[in-house]
């Protein structure tokens, strides 16, 4: 059974989603896109702000009293109480270069912990999602169904996917990682949200990032976990806040941090 009181916040965790699949599928290829660099250099176009400033606008209505952290428009979850987490497109890269992997991505942490996550790729005709006790599930053409993690026991059978191999040698260890990619049978960089949900659904074992921000992977956490998987930092505490993460089917988490350690 759903856990009391997240009955009410999945259903409106869907209507987010359709509001910003809505924004993001009328401005993808769109000619006239506005993109800016964020002080860290990443872009930001103006979808990623119009996707946000309508889920905030939604959620002051039906959440008044919750505490909203977005990517573009600021805020903290905090460790206390109830916060939306919401990245409005995470791929802004693929977006606005015509690539049609990109997600947003909402989440509802409960005193510091995901307890709902959404994910919605309009483009993948994809959907993820997962409340706390409720298990995880996606949709497509072919309708819905319940995820569950591999049952790959072992590195060298394990299919492993990053984001960016370059941001290991500025905030991990390249070495470390290439050295995680030799201990298992496959490696790829599906990247950002997707490789999160691959391993949720089975398809991948490992999805290890060395940077990340909490709105990349607080829908992520609740989407592993509930799927029966692992979720952590690089370091192995379960945490969507660490700054880097590790999905895992549980079986293999220990010994891929193992490996990563520095």
């Amino acid at each position: 059974m759903t856990v009391p009181g997240y009955e009410d916040d999945l259903p409106l965790a869907t209507r987010l989603a359709d509001a910003a699949d809505a924004i993001t599928t009328a401005r993808f290829r769109a000619l006239d896109l506005s993109v800016s660099r964020k002080p860290d250099r990443t872009p930001v176009t103006d979808a990623d702000t119009a996707v946000e400033d309508a889920i905030r606008a939604i959620l002051a209505t039906e959440r008044p009293g919750d505490a909203v952290a977005g990517e573009e428009r600021g805020g903290t979850a905090g460790s206390t109480g109830r916060a939306w987490v919401l990245d409005p497109i995470d791929g802004t890269k693929n977006f606005l270069r015509g690539v049609p992997v990109w997600a947003t991505l909402i989440a509802l942490v409960e005193d510091g912990s995901p307890v709902v996550g959404m994910i919605t790729a309009p483009l993948l005709g994809r959907r993820w999602w997962a409340s706390r006790g409720d298990g995880a599930y996606s949709s497509d053409t072919a309708g819905v169904r319940r995820l569950a993690v591999s049952a790959v026991a072992s590195l060298e059978d394990a299919y492993l996917s990053t984001t960016d191999l370059n941001t290991w040698t500025e905030y991990h260890s390249r070495e470390k990682y290439l050295a995680l990619t030799e201990a298992c049978w496959e490696s790829r960089a599906f990247g950002d949200f997707w490789q999160h949900c691959l391993v949720a659904e089975g398809a991948l074992d490992l999805a290890a990032e060395c940077i990340v921000n909490p709105w990349d992977v607080a829908a992520a956490q609740v989407l592993v976990t509930e799927a029966g998987g692992r979720f952590s930092d690089l370091t192995g505490a379960a945490t969507y806040e660490g700054g880097s993460a590790l999905s895992s089917n549980g079986a293999l988490h220990d010994a891929a941090l193992a490996v990563l350690k520095r």
